[in-house]
């Protein structure tokens, strides 16, 4: 079974805090603005659809989302260019993972990260999108009957799905991702969220708690990062190490 690779659902499990709303509210305003270069019509712009989801998802005004989309699509009188990198490494340990940023500075978001890996003893650099594969993922609220949601969950169409307790994490080919939405939705059931992610083949798990702490630091410095959008890992820390992490 795949394991979820992005680095919130870590969090999520170590109980860590969200980022501030209007930091949240910053991020979210750049990935629509990028997606909106495809077209300012999310019935035509699949990827603007998605990030207007997001948007909605985290409470965002839709002022704020309009606003984003006039930005990104060169419609409004604040148009700006900001350009999409994907960076690459390995985290303390030789954890592969890959960084999207979202910047109008991309020198001055190189140096930023490069010093967060050169700080935490991480490789800046080093080849790892290799180690991933793009799926369209989604969260599921689990009903009082799992079976018969895991029953709807085959029937969407999805490729696999991870028990995480309260939730099922869903796998889909990319472009299947919005079909299973919609027909899990029609089937009365409640998705939590959904996008296309970058998930791990194979996951490197670390059970020793000094390691896994310095790893999970990292991995927050990164993601804390203005520009940074995502932050996938390879990372798999068993409950009982996450446990004993503060």
């Amino acid at each position: 079974m795949s394991g979820h690779s992005k680095w919130s659902t870590i969090k999520r499990k170590k109980g860590a805090q969200d980022v501030k709303r209007s930091a949240a509210f910053s991020k979210l305003a750049r990935f629509i603005q990028v997606a909106a270069r495809g077209g300012d019509d999310p019935g035509m712009n699949f990827r603007l659809k998605l990030a207007i989801q997001k948007a909605r998802e985290a409470n965002m005004p839709n002022i704020n989302i309009e606003k984003a989309i006039a930005k990104g699509s060169g419609t409004g009188k604040d148009a700006v260019i900001i350009e999409e990198i994907t960076y690459e490494g390995l985290a303390p340990g030789n954890v592969g993972v890959v960084i999207e940023v979202l910047t109008d500075n991309k020198n001055r978001t190189v140096a930023e990260i490069r010093s967060i890996f050169n700080k935490s003893g991480a490789t800046f650099g080093t080849p790892a999108a290799w180690q991933f594969e793009a799926k369209g993922v989604l969260q599921l609220d689990k009903s009082n009957d799992s079976e018969a949601d895991e029953l709807a969950i085959i029937e969407a169409g999805a490729l696999d799905l991870e028990d995480l307790g309260e939730t099922f994490v869903i796998y889909t080919a990319p472009k299947e991702l919005d079909m299973v939405k919609s027909k899990l939705g029609s089937n009365g059931r409640n998705v939590k969220s959904a996008d296309v992610e970058l998930v791990a083949k194979n996951k490197t798990v670390v059970i020793d708690v000094t390691s896994a702490k310095k790893i999970l630091n990292f991995l927050d410095a990164i993601e804390e990062h203005d520009d940074v959008v995502n932050v996938y890992s390879a990372l798999e820390v068993p409950d009982n190490v996450l446990s004993q992490i503060s």
